[in-house]
């Protein structure tokens, strides 16, 4: 009989535990959304003069359900933003040729 009895306070106990452990979960969930992951890790970052080299050696940080979305939006940013730099680089580049070979074609 007593064995029942601390087996039934075992059974009990954990029930109030889980039960108390979904309501405190659900009640933190409860706001429109899901929160913001906390940046708990360095940042994921490319060097000024990023190439493909550099990407391909990036690596992030695995979370829960695969990468951190945070981390890969700033890397994904950076990495635009760089490739934005070096295609209007390009574009002054070419002009400024295309004016040079037009200043030395001789006129006729």
């Amino acid at each position: 009989m007593s064995f029942f009895l601390v087996f039934l306070a075992i059974a009990i106990a954990g029930a109030v535990l889980f039960l108390g452990a979904g309501m405190a979960r659900s009640s933190r969930n409860s706001g429109a959304g899901l929160d913001e992951p906390v940046p708990n890790l360095p940042p994921v970052l490319l060097p000024a003069g990023a190439k493909a080299s550099d990407v391909d050696r990036v690596r992030f940080a695995l979370g829960l359900r695969g990468y951190r979305m945070d981390q890969v939006d700033q890397v994904l940013d950076e990495l635009r933003d760089q490739l934005t730099a070096q295609e209007r680089e390009i574009d002054r580049l070419k002009r400024s040729l295309e004016t040079a070979r037009n200043q030395e074609e001789p006129t006729a």
